[in-house]
C-alpha cells in the first residue's frame, strides 16, 4: 500500500487510526508515506507509522508537538510552551524571597486542569510517534533512543516555530528510512502531477477525492462554495 498525503496536520487520535488502517488493509503490514508537498503535524505522524518515506527536494515534515488557541479565534501557542511558561512561573514564585504578587498575578491567567491536559496531549503525541517508529521503520530500537533521534519532531526547541519545515536531509539524519526522489525522476513526476492534479481538483471542485485503482470517489461541493470556487 502506498500513501499519497498532502495535509497541514489535525488530530494525533486520527492519525493513529490511520496507521492502524493503512497498516490492517495493506497485505504486507505496511505501507510507504510519499510527500509531495507538505504533511506536517499530525500527518508528519502518519508518515512515522510508514515503512518508508518517499521525498523530493521541497517536501516538508514537521513539528508534532499540539497546538491550542487560548482564545476562540485567537493565535494558536504550542502546548509545550505554555506548560513551560507556567512552570517557569511556578518555579520562580517558588524560589523567590521578595514579593509574589507578580508572579501570582501571572499565574492566575493559568488553569491547573489545563495544564495538566496540556501535558496529556504533549505525552500522547509523543507516545503515538515513538509506538508507531518502533513498529515500523525503527522497529529494534530502544523506545528512549527512538525519542532521542527524533528530538527536533517534538518539542519547538530546535524548530522554534511548529510550521518551520523539516526537509527530506534533516529527518534523513533523525533515522528516518526516507526515499529521496529528485525532479527529474521519472516516478517524481508523475508523482508530483497526481498531487497537482489532485489538489486543485479538490481545491475548485469537490470536498473530498479518494481513487484507487479500479475506482474514484469524490464528494462536491455544497452549491454555494461551489459558485464562490
Amino acid at each position: 500500500l502506498v500513501l499519497l498525503i498532502s495535509s497541514p496536520g489535525g488530530s494525533g487520535l486520527t492519525a493513529e487510526r490511520i496507521i492502524k488502517a493503512c497498516r490492517s488493509y495493506s497485505e504486507t503490514d505496511e505501507y510507504v508515506a510519499v510527500v509531495p508537498g507538505k504533511a506536517k503535524s499530525a500527518a508528519t505522524m502518519i508518515c512515522f507509522g510508514a515503512s518508508k518515506i518517499m521525498m523530493g527536494p521541497t517536501s516538508e515534515l514537521g513539528p508534532i508537538d499540539p497546538q491550542v488557541s487560548i482564545k476562540d479565534g485567537g493565535q494558536p501557542y504550542s502546548v509545550y510552551n505554555v506548560i513551560q511558561s507556567y512552570d517557569n512561573l511556578f518555579s520562580k514564585a517558588v524560589k523567590t524571597k521578595g514579593k509574589l504578587e507578580p508572579y501570582l498575578q501571572q499565574l492566575e491567567h493559568y488553569d491547573e486542569r489545563e495544564i495538566e491536559e496540556f501535558r496529556m496531549a504533549l505525552s500522547l503525541s509523543e507516545d503515538i510517534a515513538i509506538k508507531s517508529l518502533a513498529s515500523g521503520m525503527m522497529e529494534g530500537i530502544d523506545e528512549d533512543e527512538i525519542k532521542k533521534k527524533i528530538a527536533t519532531f517534538l518539542t519547538p526547541k530546535q524548530t522554534k516555530t511548529h510550521g518551520r519545515p523539516i526537509y527530506r536531509d534533516e529527518a534523513k539524519k533523525c533515522g528516518l528510512n526516507i526515499d529521496i526522489l529528485d525532479h527529474n525522476n521519472k516516478l517524481w513526476r508523475l508523482i508530483y502531477e497526481l498531487y497537482i492534479r489532485t489538489n486543485s481538483y479538490v481545491n475548485t471542485f469537490a470536498l473530498k477525492c479518494i481513487e484507487t485503482k479500479n475506482h474514484a470517489y469524490s464528494v462536491n461541493l455544497p452549491q454555494k462554495q461551489e459558485e464562490k470556487a
